[in-house]
């Protein structure tokens, strides 16, 4: 379980740094509304560990981001919104972030920086010279690089989400994204995850994709 109180003092720093000068309300209430998202029943892989494991990710390709701290608050609203059945939680998480990061003191310019990586998210398709996208990203998506058994984790807990789908169904589906994320010439856009993940990653999803081939 990831450490909420942790979680809200990273809150509170990053969005210190990023809002304008003289600062904002208290950062707590925003932290506190982000995390009770994160921690909703309907989630078993969208859950504060996934936040969390974004969040230090973030930090490990930070030199690559034009603006670190717009990607971590990116980071906190990516899936604020995340209902498994529907299909516009990208979109509902940045109109999340547009409505209350000016209240919380940042600029309109960085929220609407917030919300565009938001939406990116989405696609995971960044330009080749959006460096924020690409860390938030590559962030997003490092848990295809993980060890075989945290990767069996994550496969068992996306399947646990839609539940409501039947078993061929679920098949068909998860083997067309994981057919279209093989075939991307890349999957990770930073130097440091096209070193140290494309490769498991791609061991990751075509052994997947073999497991669910009838």
């Amino acid at each position: 379980m990831a450490d909420l109180d942790a979680l809200r003092l990273r809150f509170a720093r990053t969005l210190e740094a990023a809002r304008a000068p003289g600062g904002g309300p208290d950062p707590a209430p925003y932290a506190d509304n982000l995390l009770v998202r994160w921690q909703e029943p309907q989630r078993r892989y969208h859950t504060v560990a996934h936040l969390a494991a974004v969040l230090d990710h973030v930090d490990v390709l930070e030199k690559y981001a034009a603006d670190p701290d717009v990607v971590r608050l990116a980071a906190w609203f990516h899936d604020a919104v995340y209902l498994p059945e529907r299909s516009e939680n990208e979109e509902r998480s940045a109109r999340l972030a547009e409505r209350a990061l000016p209240e919380a003191g940042v600029s309109q310019e960085k929220t609407a920086e917030v919300a565009r990586l938001v939406r990116l998210t989405f696609t995971h398709d960044p330009a080749d010279d959006d460096r924020d996208g690409q860390v938030l990203c590559d962030a997003d998506l490092a848990i295809l690089a993980a060890p075989p058994s945290a990767y069996a984790v994550y496969t068992a807990e996306v399947r646990e989400e839609y539940h409501f789908v039947q078993n061929d169904a679920f098949r068909e589906g998860r083997s067309a994204v994981l057919c279209q994320l093989l075939a991307l010439p890349r999957l990770f856009r930073t130097p440091y995850g096209q070193e140290h993940w494309e490769s498991t990653a791609r061991y990751n999803l075509a052994s997947e994709l073999e497991m669910l081939s009838p």
